[in-house]
């Protein structure tokens, strides 16, 4: 009886010690002061082969890479696509084993996609390869989206293209990599001011579904045996213009206990962040809850379990708010996913355009990446233990 009250005493100062740990701090190292005039998007790759994975961000007339550990810059190319550059993914297109990127170019104009493949060192520039045009192209990622065993690029523009929407495209790789037709299947093309897109296996059935933020608030696209479907899932923000309704990010995340949950910035470079968890029973949308709110041109988002507690954060950036501009975590402070407690990563140093997170030290801890907009700079944010 003793031993069997010590053991459970021993497990509650455990659970207790466990859930009083501290959340974890950011030491902030500038990796470059002066990017360009906007840093439109990061994205992390293993560009050198070597293992570790490096960071790649866009300005409007370059790429850049920086070598992971030191951060050395390197160009990847520059004044080679039409201005502005503000999209790019990364995936080895040629399967020689090496990556290679996508890069969206010329957006408020022409909208042109760009295969960038590398030169014959680490330190020459990249050659640049037409794929096709899309005028307003704002977003792409890879993924499996037509179930043929091979990523396509899917493209996401801004506004309306052909007919009344924006055509979310996937672009599928040809035989012929460079001189081959890149062929295109439109996924939807209903939505307007549809900011960005993200790829999940919505249902576990074994499918790449794309999630969507629009003006007409959060879907759900998918194949199916007749073509391609699309499902509300929230309606984002609600006003009566019509541009300031909806949403602007999207990212997905999961709790500890396995739950789903998405999260938005609304509406488009919006002043909200919401979280959608599942339907009530005989519901059709999801349950929308207001994270934060009160930020001006929120622009950037990811999720990922900074804190080591088996749920995911929500990392978000904002660029225009007066004078707190910047990058923050959102940490799930209960089981249904409802209540978050805030923690400032960085506040004015950082008019975040996009960030992504991922472990880049070896430590096991994700870290942040951060480009700016009115700040011109780049980032990273080392995640460290709060002693």
């Amino acid at each position: 009886m003793i031993r069997h009250l010590f053991f459970l005493t021993l497990i509650s100062a455990t659970s207790i010690s466990n859930a009083a740990e501290p959340f974890p701090s950011f030491k902030e190292k500038v990796l470059d002061p002066e990017i360009g005039k906007v840093c439109y998007a990061v994205t992390l790759a293993d560009v050198d082969g070597d293992g570790k994975r490096d960071i790649v961000a866009v300005s409007e007339n370059r790429v850049l890479w920086y070598q992971n550990p030191t951060w050395k810059k390197r160009v990847i190319i520059e004044d080679q696509t039409p201005l502005d550059n503000v999209c790019i993914a990364p995936h080895d297109i040629d399967g020689d084993g090496k990556v290679d990127f996508a890069l969206g170019a010329g957006w408020t104009k022409i909208g042109t996609l760009h295969w960038l493949t590398r030169g014959d060192s680490l330190d020459k520039p990249w050659s640049v390869h037409q794929l096709g045009e899309e005028k307003w192209t704002h977003r792409m990622r890879w993924a499996d989206v037509l179930g043929t065993g091979t990523p396509q690029l899917v493209v996401s523009p801004l506004n309306a293209t052909v007919g009344d929407g924006a055509r979310l495209t996937a672009f599928s790789i040809p035989e012929k990599n460079k001189t081959g037709r890149w062929r295109g299947t439109v996924l939807n093309g209903d939505f307007n001011r549809m900011h960005n897109h993200w790829h999940i296996d919505f249902d576990s059935s074994g499918s790449i579904d794309t999630i969507t933020a629009s003006r007409e608030g959060v879907h759900l696209v998918r194949r199916i045996k007749e073509g391609w479907s699309k499902t509300k899932l929230g309606t984002g923000e609600s006003a009566s213009e019509p541009n300031q309704s909806g949403a602007g990010e999207i990212k997905t995340g999961k709790l500890a206990n396995g739950t789903m949950f998405i999260t938005t910035v609304e509406p488009m470079h919006g002043h909200t962040l919401a979280v959608y968890t599942s339907p009530q029973k005989g519901e059709t949308l999801w349950q929308r809850h207001i994270v934060d709110t009160g930020f001006k041109r929120g622009h950037a988002l990811w999720t990922a379990d900074v804190d080591g507690d088996g749920s995911d954060e929500i990392v978000f950036g904002h660029s225009d708010t007066p004078k707190t501009f910047g990058v923050i975590v959102y940490d799930c402070q209960n089981e249904a996913g409802t209540k978050w407690s805030k923690h400032v990563v960085d506040s004015g140093g950082m008019a975040t355009e996009d960030l992504i997170v991922e472990d880049l030290t070896g430590d096991g801890r994700p870290d942040i990446v951060a480009g700016g907009r009115a700040t011109h700079n780049l980032k990273l944010y080392i995640n460290t233990p709060t002693k």
